[in-house]
């Protein structure tokens, strides 16, 4: 494309404008045959899925289901042109659902390119109603809208996308527009009960479905996905913990070189993955920074540097700043100010450690895919913000080091099968997700010395039980908040007025949706009856039954 066209890629498309579309149609029916695979010694950035996000929350779990078939992918907003993935070699693109309308007057729209290139196309939910509507069919408001379960005929194995599927199949929908005319040379291949275009096709090279193959509502939803990759665009097989180790190494030695880097270490498995890596590739020029920001768990900070010192073998520091961020957390009440503020310590601690160091150039962080998804980034503008990371949103502007982050496009499964690749130890690879910002949000209200002494014992007792009940690896996590509310209560024979603690426990895979964990009575019971009677200052505890969405699996 021209430097010319450019300045207008997220204009609508029509049979009038550049891109014509009987031009498209003798594109769009060739066979995607002609993407041959790549030999197993490529590189295994040399093919790519493109993900074009067009603000859904769920843009994330569509690049989760297509690493999962051990592609890799991308995920990027409309506004990209062509030239900014094309180093990437994309063998298909996806578009992605959005909360958007496709008559309205701001609808983003799918960039040119992805019709210009010849490349496969799958458009999901919004991103089927877009290719529609730039491609001259008719997208309008339905009164009949579809949320939740459906089923789905489709019209048998002629349709690859379907291949190996039954005829029906169970489908989760989310719309309230519908397709009414198809774009020239598209037919419809499925149908539901309130959908009678439920999915549009112009053969096996674009395909347009309404309903979300990326959630565990829709069971046939991987294989989908798997066809579309593996059958339609002819992708091979390489995005594994083993290529993506000797990738990674790579490409810190060639950026690094001989630069000095710290690594802010947590102790959880991400931090600790990120300072393997890096340490993987360029050795003694690592330190690594422990910091306890006085807002850990119960004698959490001798645990984290024993572990470290028996299982990584790295320079290591310890800082201890409690009164720092204790500080600058007074008055604090607000979750999102808490994480920024929490984030800008950090900075300010690491840069203090390493000019006790000498000249340090770059500090490793350990983010992960759903920390840029939910804060507010240049790789997430459509999205909404759920909540600032502290590790993303929460970075001050003048920050003096740079950035290294070796697994900002990794989930948390994919992080654990890199920590086994690189040997780690099973106790650190599978450690509970435990947040950045600590127990700063879990704390209610202000954080104070005296409310984050309450919340360890409590905490320590939720533990404590989940370990010897033989549940710690079974829950994503399990944690105690302390909530800002009282209760009226008795001891004894007083009256008391006490805080009430909240246990969550969720099961999930990647932290992007999850569901609140079916721990037994007896064990909720024992729970709550240890904390009420050894825990001064609590009289009454609850447990949290609430799925994410519409919670997240942290309070704050």
């Amino acid at each position: 494309m021209t430097k010319k066209s450019l300045s207008n890629r997220s204009r609508r498309v029509s049979a009038s404008d550049d891109l014509e579309v009987s031009a498209y149609l003798e594109i769009a029916k060739e066979k995607s045959g002609q993407h041959s695979s790549t030999s197993t010694s490529d590189h295994i950035h040399h093919e790519a899925i493109i993900i074009i996000d067009f603000g859904s929350q769920y843009s994330k779990l569509i690049a989760r289901r297509i690493r999962e078939t051990n592609v890799y992918c991308e995920i990027v907003s409309p506004d990209q042109n062509w030239e900014s993935v094309s180093h990437l070699n994309p063998r298909g693109v996806i578009l992605s659902g959005g909360p958007a309308s496709v008559y309205d007057q701001d609808a983003p729209m799918a960039p040119t390119w992805v019709y210009d290139q010849r490349l496969p196309v799958l458009g999901i939910c919004y991103g089927m109603q877009v290719m529609v509507h730039q491609l001259g069919g008719k997208v309008i408001p339905t009164t009949k809208r579809e949320y939740g379960h459906a089923v789905l005929h489709h019209g048998g194995s002629s349709q690859l996308l379907f291949a190996d599927l039954p005829s029906s199949i169970p489908v989760w929908m989310s719309h309230g527009d519908r397709i009414s005319d198809s774009p020239p040379g598209f037919y419809p291949i499925a149908h539901t009960e309130n959908s009678p275009i439920a999915a549009i096709a112009d053969g096996n090279n674009m395909i347009g479905i309404q309903f979300h193959p990326e959630v565990v509502h829709t069971p046939d939803g991987k294989t989908i996905i798997d066809n579309f990759v593996h059958e339609i665009c002819a992708c091979g097989r390489f995005w594994t913990p083993a290529n993506f180790v000797s990738d990674a190494v790579k490409d810190i030695k060639d950026k690094v070189e001989d630069g000095k880097v710290i690594c802010a270490l947590s102790g959880g498995v991400d931090s600790a993955v990120a300072a393997s890596l890096v340490h993987e590739a360029v050795g003694d020029q690592l330190t690594c920074i422990f910091v306890n920001n006085g807002l850990m768990r119960k004698e959490e900070p001798e645990r984290i540097l024993k572990t470290f010192e028996d299982h990584l073998k790295v320079n290591l520091v310890y800082a201890d700043a409690t009164d720092q961020f204790l500080s600058a957390l007074k008055g604090v009440i607000d979750p999102e100010e808490k994480r920024k503020v929490i984030g800008q310590e950090f900075i300010r601690v690491f840069e203090r450690e390493a000019e006790a160091l000498g000249k340090v150039d770059y500090l490793t962080q350990g983010t992960l895919y759903p920390d840029v998804i939910e804060s507010k980034t240049d790789d997430n503008k459509i999205s909404a913000t759920i909540k600032t990371h502290h590790n993303v949103g929460g970075i001050p502007k003048d920050m003096k080091l740079t950035l290294l982050e070796p697994l900002r496009h990794l989930f948390k499964d994919e992080v654990r099968e890199v920590g086994l690749e690189l040997g780690l130890a099973e106790e650190m690879v599978y450690r509970q997700p435990f947040p950045g910002p600590g127990l700063a949000i879990r704390v209610m209200g202000e954080v104070l010395p005296e409310k984050l002494e309450v919340l360890r014992e409590a905490d320590w007792i939720v533990m404590d039980e989940i370990k010897n009940n033989n549940l710690y690896n079974q829950v994503w996590q399990s944690f105690a908040v302390l909530t800002d509310t009282r209760t009226v209560g008795v001891t004894g024979d007083h009256r008391t007025y006490g805080y009430v603690i909240a246990i969550r426990a969720v099961t999930s895979e990647e932290a992007m949706t999850a569901d609140w964990a079916r721990i037994p009575y007896e064990i909720l019971a024992r729970i709550s009856n240890r904390i009420a009677n050894e825990v001064l200052g609590v009289n009454r505890v609850v447990f949290d039954i609430t799925s994410k969405p519409p919670g997240t699996i942290e309070w704050e």
